[in-house]
This record gives C-alpha cells, structure tokens and sequence, in this order.
C-alpha cells in the first residue's frame, strides 16, 4: 500500500506541475502563418465587385513601381521581392476600370489565395476608421480654440529596424536632450501647453473631443468658415504607445463591453464634460498633421486610400500593397457578412496582430456609422503572386 501511495503522490505531483508550467508558459508570439488556399474557398468571392480592388492595387501598384527588384515586399519578404509583382502590376495598369467581370479574371489568374493566421487561430478582430468632418478657422478666435498641431521640428521618429533587423517594423520617437533620445511630451503635458506659443498650430477647431477622434483616425476634412475644406494627414506620432479609453471606461464600470463603440464613447464625453479631458489624457499618444495639397487621406503605404478598399493591417506583421480578402461580421448587422477583396494600405496605433485589421470607410454619416460600430471577428486571406505562393507552400 505504501508504494502504491508514494507512486501515486508522486504521479499527482508530477502531474501538477506539469500543469502548474503550462499554466505559467506565456501565450505563443504572435506570427503570421499562411495556408494554401483555392479561390472556391473564398465564400461571396464571385459576388464582389473586384473593379473597386483593382483600382486600389493600381496605387499600390504605382507606389511598387519606384523601389528597386529586389526589395522585399512586407517583414522578412513574405510577399516576395519587387520583382515579383512587376508582371501583375503590369497588367492591372492596362485594365479599364469599372470593369468587374475583368479584374476578377485578372486576380484569378495572377494571384493565389493563402489563408491567415496568428499561429493556429485564424480569427481575429476587424474594426473601422473614417475621415471626419470638423468645423474650424485658420485662426484662433471665437468658439475656436481648440488647435491641430503640426510636426514640431525637433521631434525625432525612429525606424528600428534600420539599426537592428530583428527590431523591422518597430518605431519609436522622441527628442535630442544631451545627445540622448529621450521621451516626447505627452498628451496631458502637450493639452496643458507644452507646444504653446510655438506656432505649430494648421488649424483651430471648436471642439477637443472632435479634435481627439480626429488623431484616432488619422486624417479629417476641416471645413472653413468662408467654406473652403482643409484636408489633413497624419505626418508624426510622439512615440508614447496608444491607450484605447473605452477600455478606461469599461475598468470605471462606464461602459459594458459589449457597448463600447465610438458612438457610446462619445455620448459618455458628452455627458461628463468635467471628466472628458482627464480620460482623454489617459491616452498619452498625440498625432501631429499636415495639410495637403491633392487627394487624400493618404495611408502609410504612401497612397490615396480607397473607401471600403483599403485596409490597416499591422505592418510588422503584414505586407503593405497586398489584396486581401476579408470576411468578418457585418459592423450594422452582425446576422450579415461583409466579404470583400481589400487592398493592404495603412496601419495604426491599435492594429497589432497578424489577423487584425481597419477598414477605411471613407467620410460622410454612413461612414461615421459603420466605422463607430464595427468590431466583428472574422478572418482573411493574403493573396500574392503565383510564384510566389507556390514558394510559400512548398516550404511549408
């Protein structure tokens, strides 16, 4: 009995802290993952309307043109070299546009679908972002008051992975003190005057909350008082991390999860206008903008993004200029689908993940709408030249 007991004391034990390890591992790094796909396996995908894609690849395709063959298109080239989009692109810069029937015919032949995911999860989450509009004067007065600051000339943005390549894709940025890089002014210490009397501001606004979900989304229409339009971009990030504050409000108790959205947000700074800068600055991460000339908003690829088309995606983790098809829950109907091919153009402070992603919905009350409400799991698919999927599954 006795060694029957310490077999078994001895069995527990060992299996407790096996457990015990397990449950002390920390979760996998996040990696991108991909598995051959067929276009059949892409539900809705003779339904889309691929002539709006193709017009998206094409700015892509023309921001591709300028870097040299073998340049490595996304981290560690996962979508290959230059090279190997100069063949697609060539073609897609000879297609009309409008045509459907034709750019579908076009990804079919040229691309092949390879299925994403983090790991072995290939769910993730997909939310929206917008151009919005806002009231303002070119100088501070009367109910504008509120600035929209420019790049200040010594803040220093870092590409780490120009000095290290495990670091591809992280930034950082600061200021030059003593020959150090050390931290920028925070949000809080920027709204209580860091940058005042510096004549950095383009613009004034009458309203702060407007002016903070301006920098969430990156880009806005600012309409005049002689009702010319201001469209601004972001330029530069003062390289403290992004601070979701629905998340502040679900900790407070404000918000249930499940109703947090940019909608439930907003009515809660209304109500609280007391509180409503004090939780903005829980968020120490302050954009700076830049007017611009052309069209816009233009995306960190560098290119005008196309509503409904272009997608922010992490950019450590996922090539930019890469179509991809997502399927996710509809953001006003969660019994609906959205599926659509999509085109890799931006990314953000919030977009972390190799199956994570922002759908640009353009600017207007619809696209305010969808992209205040969209926060739908759901999946997608990289498509990459033939060749280079071949390559991909081959090695798997």
């Amino acid at each position: 009995m006795r060694s029957f007991i310490g077999t078994w004391t001895w069995s527990y034990l060992a299996l407790a802290m096996v457990l015990a390890a397990c449950e002390a591992m920390p979760p996998p790094r996040d990696r991108l993952t991909l598995a051959p796909a067929r276009f059949a396996d892409l539900a809705g995908w003779t339904m889309d309307r691929h002539g709006e894609a193709l017009v998206a690849l094409k700015r892509s395709c023309a921001r591709l043109a300028t870097r040299g063959d073998d340049a490595a298109i996304g981290p560690g080239g996962i979508a290959g070299t230059a090279r190997d989009w100069r063949l697609p692109c060539s073609e897609a810069m000879t297609l009309a546009d409008g045509d459907d029937a034709t750019a579908r015919v076009f990804f079919e032949r040229n691309f092949t679908p390879l299925r994403a995911a983090n790991n072995d999860r290939v769910d993730g989450l997909f939310t929206g972002y917008y151009e919005p509009e806002l009231k303002g004067a070119r100088q501070r007065g009367g109910r504008y008051t509120v600035p929209v600051y420019g790049r200040p000339a010594e803040l220093v943005m870092v590409d780490l992975g120009q000095f290290r390549a495990e670091l591809r894709g992280q930034r950082i940025a600061g200021r030059v003190a003593d020959g150090n890089l050390v931290p920028y002014a925070s949000r809080a210490e920027i709204e209580a005057g860091a940058l005042r009397g510096r004549n950095l501001e383009l613009v004034w606004v009458d309203e702060a909350v407007d002016a903070f979900f301006l920098e969430i989304q990156g880009s806005g229409r600012i309409v005049l008082e002689d009702g010319a339009v201001l469209q601004v971009s972001y330029t530069a990030q003062n390289g403290h991390p992004y601070v979701a504050i629905g998340r502040e409000l679900i900790a407070r108790g404000a918000l249930a999860r499940e109703n947090v959205s940019m909608q439930s947000i907003r009515a809660w700074l209304a109500d609280h206008p007391g509180e409503a800068q004090e939780l903005m600055n829980r968020n120490p991460s302050f954009v700076f903008f830049r007017a611009l000339d052309g069209d816009g908003p233009i995306g960190a690829e560098g290119t005008v993004l196309a509503a409904g088309r272009s997608l922010a995606v992490d950019r450590t983790l996922v090539p930019l200029g890469v179509p991809i098809w997502l399927d996710c829950a509809d953001p006003l109907d969660a019994n609906m689908r959205l599926r659509r091919l999509m085109v890799a153009q931006d990314t953000g402070g919030a977009i972390r993940g190799p199956v994570r992603g922002d759908v640009f919905w353009g600017h207007g009350a619809e696209a305010a709408e969808r992209a205040g409400r969209m926060r739908s799991t759901g999946r997608y698919w990289l498509l990459l030249p033939r060749a280079v999927a071949e390559k991909k599954v081959a090695a798997r």
